[in-house]
């Protein structure tokens, strides 16, 4: 089975780490976990809000440079710095993801996220088999 590799695209934060911001293997998209970065590679203070919307668009923007769409998402983790942040980004998740096309999810506090952010997202995608992957 063939890889793809993504490790740049539009919208995209330019890395200096040594990651792909997605991996495809057949039908599934595998997004790596992603900050309130901006294009330049710069991490980005604010609200937990601000900085899920960020690190959302950052997700999206891989499943793009994937050839996958947001409608294609299903599964999502979400790493908080504290997790009596999750209301404020339910209310986020919420907006992005209408009821009954909601991911499957896992949310949790960890001990330290990268930059000292608030939040970290990871996304896992699949289309249909027999849909073709370029």
């Amino acid at each position: 089975m063939t890889l793809k590799f993504i490790e740049t695209g539009e919208g995209l934060p330019k890395w200096s780490n040594p990651i792909s911001h997605a991996v495809v293997v057949g039908n599934l998209c595998f997004v790596s976990g992603q900050l309130s970065v901006n294009e330049a590679g710069e991490y980005v203070k604010g609200s937990v809000t601000e900085e899920a919307q960020r690190a959302f668009n950052s997700v999206f923007a891989a499943l793009k440079a994937a050839g996958f769409e947001k409608r294609h998402i299903a599964y999502i983790d979400i790493a908080f710095a504290d997790l009596n942040d999750l209301n404020e980004v339910n209310a986020l998740y919420m907006a992005l993801f209408p009821e009954g096309k909601r991911p499957a999810r896992t949310v949790y506090e960890a001990a330290r996220l990268p930059f000292d952010g608030k939040v970290k997202i990871v996304a896992t995608a699949a289309k249909e088999s027999g849909s073709a992957i370029n």
